[in-house]
Order: structure tokens, then sequence, then C-alpha cells
């Protein structure tokens, strides 16, 4: 048994969507989660700049004496984890592998749709990670970057979000798609409307709750899993200054979020 906390971060709140997938896994677990707000959104940025941001965010979590880090960014994994992999001595797990597998393991037809930030869409991550798994399946992509800004905005349904969502996924529809992989971990916040412009026909497949069982996995695997901890502590930091975390951790996380820390990191 391994007390120390698991460490979790995301440019925002979309990351909120894998702890919320790891408490249920692993309840236990003491977590250290940090958002990166001050430098929200990561998608429209060079994957090197992204990369400098994370590498600098698993550092100080590494500091905090966690015993696993999770990237819990699309954007993040696709510019960082194999660097952040060889600084730390620790096991760090992304969310791309995660979601690829169960994106392949659901198609019938092979042919998968992402939808994700434009970084993520670019670094061609996802395409690599499926046709890794089974370079038989199509991959047809397509940036949605206003969804990440309506869901940190609050933005969680209406007609406005369905008609943005509807835009986003058109030109992936007509590739006769059979899974939708939502390739940014904002989005299984806004999943119910994501269905309904598919019109509930695809399979959609989030990567957060893969990623918490890969969590659960290596966590057992290097006897690093605290299963009798009964008071498990959440500790939440953040780097800007308007934080939404109350809001959102009390509806989409299940519990209320006491305290968010404010934190500058040295770049």
């Amino acid at each position: 048994m391994d007390k120390r906390p698991i460490g979790i971060f995301d440019s925002g709140l979309g990351g909120i969507t894998v702890l919320k997938e790891i408490i249920k896994l692993v309840p236990g677990e003491d977590i250290i989660y940090f958002g990166d707000t001050a430098r929200f959104p990561y998608g429209p940025r060079e994957l090197e700049e992204v990369k400098n941001f994370a590498i600098n965010i698993a550092k100080f979590l590494y500091e905090q004496n966690v015993k696993l880090i999770v990237i819990a960014c699309n954007t993040s994994t696709a510019a960082a984890l194999t660097d952040i992999q060889n600084i730390v001595n620790i096991p760090v797990v992304g969310v791309i592998e995660p979601g690829a597998r169960a994106a392949v393991n659901a198609t019938k037809i092979k042919r998968v749709g992402v939808i994700a930030t434009k970084g993520t869409i670019e670094s061609k991550a996802y395409d690599r990670a499926i046709n890794k798994i089974d370079k038989n399946v199509k991959v047809f992509s397509n940036s949605a970057p206003l969804l990440v800004d309506y869901v940190e905005d609050g933005i969680l349904s209406g007609k406005l979000l369905e008609k943005t969502i509807f835009n986003y996924l058109k030109p992936l529809l007509i590739k006769s798609i059979d899974v939708l992989l939502l390739g940014c971990t904002h989005f299984p916040l806004i999943e119910d409307s994501i269905k309904v412009c598919c019109n509930n026909k695809l399979s959609v497949i989030s990567s957060a709750s893969e990623t918490a069982k890969d969590v659960k996995e290596i966590l057992i695997n290097n006897n690093l899993y605290n299963e009798l901890n009964n008071t498990p502590k959440r500790i939440f930091y953040e780097t800007g200054n308007d934080s939404k975390f109350y809001d959102v951790g009390k509806i989409f996380l299940g519990e209320k979020i006491k305290e968010v820390i404010k934190v500058e990191l040295k770049m």
C-alpha cells in the first residue's frame, strides 16, 4: 500500500472527467488536481509551447511527492507524454492510447471519427495510436475549438451548443463513421448533447473511463494501490484567478470542492 497521492493535470476543467472516473475505480486514493487555467486553452497553441507547460506542471506534481501522473489533456499528451516519462521516475499515463484502444474495439466497420482541439488534430496523435493497434481502421478528424470554450464558460446544453456540435460533426458523419471518439477531456461534459447530434446512432467513446482502468491496473501491478483509505484527500491547484472549479466540481464531480489553491509556475 502506498499512501502518496495521484497527480492529475489539464489545461482547465476538462480533466475533471478523468478525475471522476478515477475516483470511481480507486476511491481510496488521495488526489492532487492541477488546472492551468491562466494559460487555457492549450488547443490553439504550438505543441512545443504546450510541451513546456506540461513538463513544468509534471515537475510541480512530482515535487508534491505523487506516485503517478495522469496527463488528463489530449493536447498535452500529444505534446509531452514521452518527455515527461523520461523526466520523472514514476508512472505517467496519457489519455490518447486508452481512447484509441476503446475506439478500435468499438468500431465494426473500421471507420472512426475524432473531434478534438486544433493541436491534438494537427499532431496526428490519434491517427498514429489507432493505426498502431489496427492499421486497417480509417480515421477522420475535425477540430472543435468552440466546444472547449463553451464547457469552460458553463454552456453545457441548449440549441446554440447543439448547432455548434452538429457543424463540427457534419464532415465526419458524411464519412459513414460508426464510432465517434471524444479527443478532448472537456467533451464528456457535453456528451449528452453530442449524442443527440448523432441521433444516438454512433458509439461515442470517451477516453476518461479507459484511462481510469489503466490507472488502476498500474497501481495494482506496481504495488501502489491504497484501497484502505476511508478519508481520501482531494487537493486542487490552478494558475488562474477566476475559478470555476467550485461550480463545475459540484455539478460533475458529485462532491463539493472546498478549496482551490492559486499557484504560479516559473517558466
